[in-house]
This record gives C-alpha cells, sequence and structure tokens, in this order.
C-alpha cells in the first residue's frame, strides 16, 4: 500500500516526515523491525522501524536499507543536528526517512503498520489501500464527515485506527501515543457514566468540554455484535465545530466497524489456529519447514530454537467442569505467547500433550544461546508468579534453519525429562542435566527391553514388597555413597551396622554378587528403575 495511506492514518502525533526523496506513493509491502545487532537486514518494499540506533550508527542503517530498496525508514532523532545529518543520508540513499516522536512506542508503531498492511494484504479487488474492511480507512472517512478527529478503540479503551488531523486535545495525544486512553481519563469516563451508556446500545454519547481537564467536546457511538460490546467509535472537536449530521455518520460508521472487527476476530483466530497446527507438525516432523516458513514469515536459513515449558498441577475440577490443569495451562500458554512475541515478532506457540512449545525463529549468533535463556527464566519466573505452581522450561539447542527444528524440540524434551521431579530446577538446557538425561534414557531402555532386566533385581524387589522391609533403599544409598557405609547410614537415619546387615540381606535374598563392578553398576541402575516405576 502507499506509505501516503500510512502516514494519513498514523502521522501526528506519532511520525513527522523528514525526507521523500521518492514522494509518499512508494509502495510498502512489509513493515520489519531493525537493530544494529540484527545480521540480515530489510527487504525492497519493506518499512524499516530503526530500533535503538543513534548517531553515526542509525546513518549507516538508513543507507544500507536504501541500498536494499526499503521504502522508508522510521528513526528516533536525537536533535536538530542530527535530523539534518539523516535528512542528508536519507535523501542520497533515495529512501524515505520519517522521524518517532520520543514518547512512541516501537511496538505500538509496528502494531499500527502491521495491521493496515496486513488490512490491505486481505483485500481483494480495487486499491487495496481503500479496502471496505480497512479501519484506518473508516476512520478517515469518519473524520471527513463528522469534520472531528476520529479514533476507533476496542472494548479495553485500546486505540485500534485513528484519523490524521491538527489540534488534537491532552486527552486525544495521549491516548495516541500510548495507544489507550490514559487510567485517569478513563476513570473520569467511567464516574461520568460514558462506558455504560457506550455499552448499553446504539446511542450517540456527548461528552462536554472540560478545558481545565484538557479535554475538548466529544461525541462517541459504540460498537456492537448483538448485545456483545466491541468497543466504540469517538470523534474529538478541533478548532471548528462539528458537522450538523456527524451523529448520523457516526451511527453508520459503528455498524460499519462492526463487521470489520467481526471478520477481523474470525481471521485472526483462524490464522493463529493454522500457524499453531504448523507448528505442531513441524515439531512432530510431520511436514516440510518451507510450509510454515511460508505461512509465517520466518527465514528457513536462520538459527532457531525450540524452548519447552510444562506445570506440575493436579487434574482438580473446577466448578465449570474444566480441570484446573487445562486452564492454568491456557494461561501460561498466553502468557509465553505474549513474551516470545516481544522477543521475536515470528516466534510461535503450540501446545502438544500438555507441553507447551515456543519456537524463536530468526536468531543470531553469537547472543542466541544466552539471550534464549534469559528469557526462559523470564517467563517461568512470571508463570509462577501468575500461576502460584511449579513451572519449568527447558531449552532446545541452537539449530542452523528451520528444517533441524525437531531436533531441537527432541532436546529441549530430553532436558525437561530428565527434570523430571527436581522442582527446584525451573530451567535448565542439555548442559545443565546432561548426565540426568543420559540416565534417564538408559533406564527408558531397561524398561522397554526385557532381556536386559537381572531377575535378581526383580527377585529383591518383590521381597521387599512381600515382607515390608528396606533392602531396596538401603542398597540404593549404599551404591550412591560408593559403598561408605557411614555417609549412606547417616543419608537413612541409620546405624551403620544396621545398613551393614541389610546389605548382606540383599545379596543373601538376591544371590546378587556386590564385589563385582559389573554387578554393582547394573544393579544399581535396575534399583533405579525399579524406585522410579
Amino acid at each position: 500500500m502507499p506509505l501516503r495511506r500510512l502516514l494519513l492514518a498514523v502521522g501526528d502525533p506519532l511520525l513527522d516526515v523528514l525526507a521523500a526523496p521518492g514522494g509518499l506513493d512508494v509502495r510498502v509491502d512489509d513493515v520489519v523491525i531493525l537493530d544494529p545487532e540484527d545480521e540480515g537486514g530489510p527487504h525492497a518494499g519493506d518499512l524499516v522501524l530503526l530500533v535503538g540506533a543513534r548517531g553515526r550508527a542509525a546513518g549507516r542503517l538508513v543507507r544500507a536499507a536504501g541500498r536494499r530498496g526499503a521504502s522508508a525508514v522510521a528513526v528516533k532523532v536525537g536533535g536538530p543536528a542530527e535530523a539534518d545529518v539523516l535528512r542528508g543520508v536519507a535523501g542520497d540513499a533515495g529512501v524515505a526517512l520519517l522521524a518517532v516522536h520520543p514518547e512512541a512506542r516501537w511496538e505500538q508503531l509496528q502494531w499500527l503498520f502491521r495491521s493496515m498492511v496486513d488490512d490491505a494484504r486481505l483485500a481483494v479487488g480495487g486499491d487495496p489501500g481503500e479496502a471496505p474492511g480497512d479501519l484506518s480507512a473508516l476512520a478517515q472517512t469518519v473524520a471527513t464527515l463528522t469534520g472531528g478527529l476520529v479514533s476507533i478503540e476496542d472494548a479495553a479503551s485500546r486505540v485500534l485506527a485513528y484519523s490524521g488531523g491538527e489540534d488534537a486535545d491532552e486527552l486525544r495525544r495521549l491516548s495516541v501515543l500510548g495507544r489507550r486512553g490514559p487510567e485517569q481519563y478513563l476513570a473520569l469516563l467511567r464516574e461520568w457514566g460514558v462506558f455504560q451508556r457506550l455499552r448499553s446500545g446504539e446511542e450517540v454519547v456527548r461528552v462536554e468540554e472540560h478545558p481545565e481537564l484538557g479535554i475538548r467536546r466529544r461525541i462517541a457511538v459504540g460498537i456492537h455484535a448483538g448485545a456483545q460490546p466491541l468497543g466504540a467509535i469517538w470523534v474529538q472537536e478541533g478548532g471548528t465545530p462539528l458537522e450538523p449530521h456527524a451523529e448520523e455518520a457516526l451511527l453508520g460508521a459503528a455498524r460499519i466497524a462492526t463487521l470489520h472487527l467481526l471478520r477481523q476476530r474470525t481471521e485472526a483466530t483462524a490464522g493463529l489456529r493454522l500457524r499453531e497446527d504448523l507448528l505442531a507438525s513441524l515439531l512432530e516432523g510431520r511436514i516440510e519447514a518451507a510450509a510454515l516458513a511460508d505461512s509465517v514469515r520466518a527465514d528457513r536459513d536462520r538459527p532457531v530454537m525450540v524452548v519447552v515449558f510444562a506445570m506440575a498441577a493436579g487434574e482438580s475440577r473446577t466448578a465449570g467442569g474444566r480441570s484446573e490443569a487445562e486452564l492454568q495451562r491456557a494461561q501460561l500458554t498466553n502468557l509465553i505467547s505474549v513474551h516470545a512475541a516481544a522477543f521475536r515478532r515470528r516466534a510461535l506457540v503450540t501446545t502438544l500433550g500438555g507441553r507447551v512449545y515456543a519456537l524463536l525463529p530468526d536468531l543470531a549468533r553469537p547472543a542466541a544461546e544466552a539471550s534464549v535463556l534469559a528469557l526462559t527464566r523470564r517467563i517461568v519466573g512470571a508463570a509462577r508468579a501468575l500461576l502460584g505452581g511449579t513451572v519449568q522450561g527447558a531449552v532446545g539447542s541452537l539449530v542452523d534453519t528451520l528444517g533441524e527444528v525437531a531436533r531441537s524440540r527432541t532436546e529441549a524434551d530430553r532436558v525437561l525429562d530428565a527434570m523430571g521431579r527436581d522442582l527446584a530446577m525451573d530451567v535448565a538446557t542439555i548442559s545443565d542435566v546432561r548426565s540426568r538425561v543420559l540416565v534417564s534414557e538408559t533406564l527408558a531402555e531397561l524398561r522397554s527391553n526385557p532381556r536386559l532386566r537381572d531377575p535378581r533385581v526383580d527377585l529383591l524387589v518383590a521381597h521387599d514388597a512381600a515382607h515390608g522391609s528396606a533392602l531396596v533403599v538401603s542398597l540404593v544409598a549404599y551404591l550412591e555413597a560408593f559403598g561408605d557405609v557411614r555417609a549412606a547410614a547417616a543419608r537413612l537415619h541409620i546405624h551403620p551396622n544396621t545398613l551393614r546387615y541389610r546389605v548382606r540381606r540383599a545379596e543373601a535374598v538376591s544371590g546378587l554378587d556386590l564385589r563385582d563392578p559389573n554387578e554393582r553398576l547394573f544393579t544399581h541402575l535396575q534399583l533405579l528403575l525399579a524406585r522410579r516405576l
């Protein structure tokens, strides 16, 4: 869609145009975030959000974006001198340069731009920038019909789209910058009963001017799907009075916005479910990496990691009939999704067999492993605080391409299996639990292959079960202490002579010869398996 179209909807107070050597009708096909540490770069037609770059670094990246054919670069400028330098660089590079308001959040700007670009992609026929389902286009149309400054918000007062224009009051300026109405203003609107009236039906609500609070006159109408409130459209009066038929135009716009928000919800839900299914298939090795890469625009040839999370919870029933574990797992999945998306825009999250998997693509060596480990610790800490239970996270290996992601997933599962019941271990990698992983997998092989079992150990286990004795636990403690009777006895809180007697008794009952190192080794493994079973 044309850059001009994006600027009309998102411009003031978030953006100013510093340079446009190719004009404002250059097309924007995608929105990407770039920081100085990224190894890759933008592609032709990209709108680049330049995060964390100042001075010479910003100039170098603006020049590089121009060489790669980017349509525009948005950057936070340190002052007039830096603006002049970057303006010159952008002019030489042939790329539009946008100055971002210092208080604007990058994730907000990305969300606004991406929602418009995605809407344009979904348009069928005609100019995609004029798609009837485009909320930003609707906001601009309502602004023309009413003569005011328009914003469209969801039911949580988050700004979904807004029109351009000057004479914004304090409430509108803060709402656009923060992507949500400031809480002190929202509290006043609740106190005045505005939200209650907006939720109750198709009534145009008037909010009179309050100069002492920085609020100009407004009209608003609720957006509804039947009895369900979906949001509201607000029109702030600017320097001139609103048009005579502003309220009628507002009612019609609310009905159009209802269709758009319902379509948006349906498409978002269906698209997310498709991506989750594709990720699950990729993790299980049932599809090729190309299927997922095409759906989420992930780079198939950049490193990727998988992290798996699980929680220890009982299957208690709630009043609604769903298990507590299911409800907590849904909360955990949402929490992981939020953190993963903040870490990498193209991150994906899915559930398999009671575990939650996060795919983190487009990573850059050598800092990838450390940054993913830090992210996993943040998620586990937040999840434990939110859910009040034990949550563990296991980090898989860094693999070079998306096609190798199943290997990273397998390693993450191995690590989580090895962490097992050690609830004090909240986050681990293979290097933390390698010996546990190997022992655990050896025990699994023993369990699945009866030919590797020594019947003498089974005899000892059966004797304990029949007589209520403690020969197995005593022998395990003795072997784990490398035959140090005093250390093992202290661990069991028994006298050393009692332990000596139990070891001799175990040999007599089973027929094992613990003087043989091979028998000691294999006996220890089988006793560990018996205790686990």
